[in-house]
Parts: C-alpha cells; structure tokens; sequence
C-alpha cells in the first residue's frame, strides 16, 4: 500500500522533472534566440558599413564634381555678362555662401553687381502685407505705374523696385531719379522691410532673387508666394531675372516650386534649383545671358526642371 509520504515524494519528483526540463528548454531557446540575433546583428552592421562606404563614395564624387565645375566656371561664363550690371536681392532664408560665390561668378562673367538687397522676414510675413502694401503705394515715383492687377505685397514690391532699380529694358537707361530711387529703398528700409548692408544700390540691368530651399513654418506657403511673386514682378520690368533657390526650393512650399506651378511666371522667368551647388551657381549666371536673349528655362535637378542647365544651342 502506497503511503501518503510516498505519493507526496512521488508528486514532487514529478513537479522538478517538469522544472528541470522548462529551464532545459528556456536555456536551449534561448541560444538559439541569441545566436540568431547575433546573426541579424552582423548582418545590419555589414548593411550599414555598405552603405556608409557608398554614401562617402558618392560624396567624394560630388565634391570632384563641384571642384570641376568651379574650375571650368571662368571658360564657361567668359563674356556671357560681358559690360552688364546686375543687382542682387537675398530672401530672408538665402545662404550667404551662395551670395558670394554668385557675384564672383558674375564677375567671372565680364559683368558687375550694382546692388544687393536683402528681403527681411518682416517683409515675407503675411501678417505684414497690408503695411508693405501702404509703403509702396505712398514712394511710387511720378510717372511709375504699378500693374493693375497686383494686389499682392510681393508683385508691388517687386514692380516698385524693379521701376526704380532696374534699367528699362529697351532703352537700358533708368526709369527714375536718384532721389526717387532713394526715397523708395529707405521707406521700405524704414519699415524693416529691406535691409541694404549700408551701401545704397544702383541700378542694374539685370537681377537675381536667392532664396533658401524648402520653406516650413506658420505661412509657410504665403511667404513663398511672395518671394516668387516678388522675383516675377522684377522681371517684367526688366531686361531679365534669375530666381536661384537651394536644394527643396523646387518643393510645393518653395519659391521655386511655387513660381513653377504658375505658366505665366515660367514663362518669363528663369528659376535654378541646385544653387547650393557649382553647377547650379553657374547655371543661374548663364541664366541671366538667357534672359538678356528673350528666352527663359527651368532648370535644376528636382523633378519640374526642364534640363540641368542652360543649352548653349540658344
């Protein structure tokens, strides 16, 4: 007869085989969970050095690239601007690096710059049209007749300046005094609306417009609109504008991308948008030959170019 000790022994024996074999078992699973994650582990790693040595590759190649670029620049825009002024205008967002290497370039070019002038973020805020607006309306020289049809801050501003600052397109001479000129620049500069570093400008023949890339933000697609808009009311008063923005300035909340998504702007206008690059800094000066033609492009390396950069076939 089995005694109640014994059945209790009997169960506890059972009860540490079941243990005995779930420990056995976990630590068995387990390597294997390990091994295997070992494995991926050393899998991801050989991913990444794969792709960190292909990225480094690709960046040596850019940098070999705009190194070419750069040295070719003086034999590709000899003469192209020859005797030709032109005048700078800077978005709040504009890469100052991308300022400078532009007017060497136009220097490069035969030509000169007779001005820069930076739009401030003041002048860009939606907020603050209805006082650019009254700005313009209360400097606009006698004889200047702004478009009809522009009601917004950008499209006044840029027809305001681009009457005083920009030489007429047929005549090439200027449209206003210097005192109307400077009556123009520093109400606007009065409003914190334009920034001139201190130098007073000039005015050109010709004009580009930088800005920044993507635009983000409260208003983000407002101020685009008026840079772009800003750059095309330029343009029909002048000789020829280039609007020159970064890498994502082709974006839909971009001035580029927002100049492009109007024909009637394209039209006219010429936008580069790799002017963070060699190749986009110097498409945007043959630009300006391109407008001096009568002709206009879309240029760049997003996905609404037309071509990477201006053809020499005219």
């Amino acid at each position: 007869m089995i005694s109640l000790r014994h059945h209790i022994v009997t169960l506890a024996a059972v009860f540490f085989a079941l243990a005995l074999g779930v420990v056995l078992g976990s630590t068995s699973m387990s390597n294997g969970l390990l091994s295997g994650l070992r494995s991926d582990k050393s899998g991801l790693q050989q991913n990444l050095d794969s792709t960190e040595t292909e990225r480094n590759a690709l960046r040596e190649q850019l940098n070999s690239a705009n190194g070419f670029d750069s040295a070719v620049a003086p034999l590709a825009l000899r003469g192209s601007l020859a005797q030709r002024s032109v005048v700078i205008f800077t978005a709040p967002d504009a890469n100052s690096g991308d300022r400078d290497a532009v007017v060497k370039l136009i220097g490069q070019a035969g030509g000169s710059v007779s001005g820069q002038l930076a739009l401030t973020p003041a002048f860009v805020n939606p907020a603050n049209a209805d006082q650019v607006r009254s700005t313009i309306t209360n400097v606009i020289p006698a004889g200047v007749q702004l478009p009809t049809g522009a009601v917004d801050s950008g499209s006044l501003a840029g027809a305001l300046l681009g009457s005083v600052l920009l030489l007429d397109p047929k005549t090439a001479k200027p449209r206003a005094t210097p005192a109307e000129l400077s009556v123009a620049v520093q109400a606007l500069q009065a409003g914190g609306f334009i920034g001139t570093g201190g130098t007073a400008p000039e005015p050109g023949q010709l004009a580009i417009v930088l800005a920044g890339g993507a635009v983000t933000g409260d208003g983000a697609g407002d101020r685009a609109s008026t840079v772009a808009r800003f750059a095309a009311a330029l343009d029909r008063t002048s000789a020829g504008v280039v609007l020159a923005g970064r890498s994502g300035s082709a974006d839909g909340n971009g001035p580029i991308g927002v100049a492009r998504a109007d024909a009637d702007i394209t039209a006219a206008l010429t936008t580069v948008d790799n002017v963070d690059s060699s190749a986009g800094r110097i498409t945007s000066v043959l630009g300006l030959q391109e407008q001096l033609e009568g002709r206009a492009g879309q240029y760049g390396t997003s996905r609404t170019a037309q071509a990477m950069t201006v053809s020499t076939q005219g």
